[in-house]
């Protein structure tokens, strides 16, 4: 299924001042950072990885569910919907997470 191109733009605006890079995987469009995967495109909303100790941290915030992959929940990773997306101030502390986690990984 091919990914929202709406949604990626918002992401791409949301990571313009940071050298993350676009891969295309599991049907949708991931943003890369030194080399990890730090958020994408999903049908219908987006993911954020999140790392395991901000995990329940970011489930708590308004929009914030587990993401699911083959029905299971991906622990460190969260997603949210279009709804979410749209507000300036939720995407920003989901990004802000991930961006926290990414950045404290070595790069690859």
């Amino acid at each position: 299924m091919p990914y929202d191109d709406g949604i990626a733009q918002i992401l791409r605006d949301d990571l313009s001042a940071t050298p993350a890079t676009e891969k295309k995987m599991f049907g949708g469009l991931c943003f890369m950072l030194h080399g990890h995967m730090l958020c994408g495109t999903l049908e219908g909303g987006a993911m954020y990885r999140v790392g395991p100790e901000a995990y329940e941290h970011a489930l708590a915030l308004p929009g914030g569910r587990p993401m699911l992959f083959t029905k299971r929940p991906m622990k460190g990773f969260v997603e949210c919907d279009l709804d979410t997306l749209q507000d300036d101030a939720k995407r920003a502390a989901f990004l802000s997470l991930a961006l926290s986690f990414v950045n404290s990984l070595p790069p690859k």
